[in-house]
């Protein structure tokens, strides 16, 4: 399966961790949620832009409750 997603500007906690709440859809359309703990880059890779890119979608202290996602 193929999911393509695209950040959010929520976060979330899942059993007391910080995740990113991203919007997902599959090869066949199907739209889901995708809650990331973590991203990484290679370190052979510059990630400047990529950190950049990211820190744009959620301003500092950004929560929101599952219960209102799902």
């Amino acid at each position: 399966m193929k999911i393509e997603i695209e950040a959010t500007q929520h976060l979330t906690e899942i059993q007391g961790v910080p995740v990113r709440v991203w919007d997902g859809k599959t090869e066949s359309g199907t739209r889901c949620k995708v809650f990331v703990h973590r991203v990484a880059v290679s370190a052979d890779e510059d990630c400047t832009q990529f950190e950049a890119e990211l820190k744009e979608k959620v301003p500092p202290g950004r929560h929101i409750d599952l219960r209102h996602i799902l």
